[in-house]
């Protein structure tokens, strides 16, 4: 685990103590931000498991966070709020649409694993699209679900930390699934799938499980930000979102989860402020992003990790 497993610890203490901070200083506002911060944080630490200890390069995840999303709204239509009965439905509708799509994919490398992700995920959003009943392109509003058959997540504190625990409970369990022989052997693939094949090991099932596992980790982010937002629109799955995806966990550091993390927190944070000085700050984000990518192509968290002398911190 090496020094990653303190780092990220402080990271979750800091967290914790968000809320009563920001409501102490009266920007109680800025919860909603840090919360969406750690749903898209849940979202990129699915996307590192099958793109940096996988090397899957997927254009299409952001369809499993649509689909998370919409269980949340078809269930809230047919009067079913337990927010239980949300993960449920959407753990099993991406875990079938990736068991259906992965059975296809997986059987790609390389660029065109790249191109039938995104074309699998774009049927996803066209589908969300023809849904008039629940707002077609426009997308319709929700309440919230409700926990234990109460109203608690109207709360944005309460809300705050549910994302927080399930974001802790993500990362601990991708950590040892990681640091595990599935872990180990999916790693392998990422490095020489021929040789991994060479000495016995079948690698498609052990991808399977892994996009599979990926897609149902972001489905319940796509329940969480329905949540957050109250909104549920074809956005969440267009091909743009996945690219934010990526780019989060290129910005934090490919095959890292705390990368992952890191690169969610810091994409989220520098939207926030830089679209409050200038309506054309995505084109200074694509300036840092590059910068990134030229001098620190370990991503953030490994330059942190070089420049106080931790290592890698994988």
């Amino acid at each position: 685990m090496t020094a990653r497993v303190p780092l990220m610890l402080g990271l979750f203490a800091v967290l914790a103590v968000v809320p009563p901070l920001l409501t102490l200083a009266g920007q109680g506002f800025y919860i909603t931000v840090v919360t969406r911060m750690m749903i898209y944080a849940i979202a990129a630490l699915s996307l590192d498991l099958i793109l940096g200890y996988g090397a899957l390069v997927s254009f299409g995840h952001a369809a499993f966070f649509g689909i998370g999303a919409y269980a949340a709204l078809v269930l809230q239509g047919w009067g079913i709020g337990d927010l239980f009965a949300h993960f449920a439905a959407a753990a099993g509708a991406a875990a079938l649409f990736a068991l259906v799509t992965g059975a296809i994919a997986l059987r790609t490398r390389g660029v065109y694993f790249i191109m039938i992700s995104l074309a699998f995920g774009q049927m996803a959003f066209f589908f969300f699209v023809s849904l008039s009943a629940f707002g077609g392109d426009d997308g319709m509003s929700l309440p919230r679900s409700t926990l234990f058959g109460r109203d608690l997540l109207r709360s944005e504190t309460a809300l705050f930390y549910l994302v927080l625990a399930l974001l802790v409970l993500a990362f601990g369990f991708l950590s040892r699934l990681t640091h595990s022989r599935f872990g180990r052997v999916l790693i392998g693939t990422r490095e020489d799938s021929l040789r991994m094949e060479a000495v016995g090991f079948r690698i498609l099932p052990y991808q399977m499980v892994a996009y599979v596992i990926s897609a149902v980790l972001c489905a319940l982010a796509g329940v969480l930000i329905a949540n957050q937002l109250q909104y549920v629109s074809p956005a969440l799955s267009s091909w743009q979102r996945s690219g934010e995806f990526i780019i989060m966990v290129v910005l934090g550091g490919v095959g890292n989860l705390a990368g992952a993390v890191a690169g969610a927190l810091v994409t989220i944070g520098l939207e926030e402020l830089m679209a409050r000085f200038s309506d054309h700050w995505k084109l200074y984000f694509g300036v840092l992003l590059l910068a990134v990518v030229l001098f620190a192509p370990g991503g953030l968290t490994r330059l942190v990790a070089h420049v106080t002398g931790r290592g890698e911190g994988r």
